[in-house]
């Protein structure tokens, strides 16, 4: 679904706003969500995204000749794009913070650690185009991601990952989503390229607010294992508190060399939720304005 678009809004002369005077001058709006479609490759452990119109045009037709379609839709809370709230992992039964995990699920939701409680990003974000910085298209299947790949892609790029940063680390297995075959995508067999423990050990860290990656499972997949083992969320999400974002389009972003960014992006409201389908946006000035990307 990456698009870009252009903004712009009336003369920076006519507001006092900083940062709608930038906006006014000019911005580029790189969108990093997936469309989601009945079908589309996810991981096994969620339910499917799924989508009919219960009423289509026709159906009921008021007496001024107007007429309405609406929706309904299915899907589990980590399907396509979407953030991983505190409450998706624990380990050993204990949450973020070392809350007894069973305990905060009690009710059906989790007041203290769904996620509700992940305020609204607009902070700094940064690309880490791995495949880029080793001279590859595309990570290896099962590739781990080290952190001398890490720092080799932070020191070539010239963008040093900071606290409170968004870092979005691109291994180019995006660019499978729309295989085919959807298993080409989800990974099993092959596995999938990612991060590992250490390379979750370096972004916490680094004390980074999120970190996102462009495969369903964020970190690597050994082959055939599947997601018998997730190191790099009991770190993030349980040992470090850091917000975990996944099935990110990283293609676009990565195509135009962006590698820093203004990254936003807001969770839906879902009172308790273990995660949420997000459509994450970088925002960079408009190069026809004469910004630098980076």
């Amino acid at each position: 679904m990456n698009s870009t678009s252009s903004v712009t809004g009336p003369s920076p002369t006519r507001t006092r706003d900083p940062l709608l005077a930038a906006v006014s001058r000019g911005v580029r709006v790189l969108d990093l969500g997936r469309r989601l479609y009945t079908g589309m490759p996810q991981s096994p452990n969620h339910p499917a995204y799924w989508h009919t119109l219960p009423r289509r045009h026709g159906d009921r037709i008021r007496a001024d000749g107007g007429s309405a379609a609406n929706d309904m839709l299915v899907m589990g809370t980590h399907v396509g794009t979407h953030i991983d709230a505190l409450a998706h992992v624990s380990h050993n039964g204990k949450l973020y913070g070392g809350a007894d995990a069973q305990a905060a699920g009690r009710g059906g939701v989790y007041p203290d650690h769904g996620v509700h409680t992940i305020d609204p990003m607009v902070r700094r974000g940064v690309l880490l185009d791995v495949p880029a910085a080793l001279g590859t298209e595309v990570c290896e299947p099962g590739y781990e991601i080290t952190v001398t790949d890490l720092e080799a892609t932070e020191r070539i790029q010239g963008t040093p990952v900071g606290t409170g940063d968004v870092v979005l680390i691109r291994s180019g297995w995006g660019r499978r989503f729309d295989a085919p075959d959807r298993d080409t995508f989800i990974g099993h067999d092959s596995g999938v390229p990612g991060i590992s423990e250490a390379g979750a050990r370096w972004l916490a860290a680094r004390g980074v607010h999120a970190s996102g990656a462009d495969s369903i499972a964020f970190e690597r997949l050994a082959p055939g294992a599947g997601h018998a083992s997730l190191p790099a969320h009991r770190v993030l999400l349980v040992e470090a508190g850091i917000y975990i974002i996944e099935t990110l389009d990283l293609e676009e972003i990565a195509d135009r060399r962006v590698h820093e960014f203004t990254f936003v992006l807001s969770p839906l409201p879902l009172f308790g939720a273990t995660g949420s389908p997000v459509r994450p946006l970088a925002v960079v000035a408009d190069p026809a304005e004469g910004g630098d990307h980076g």
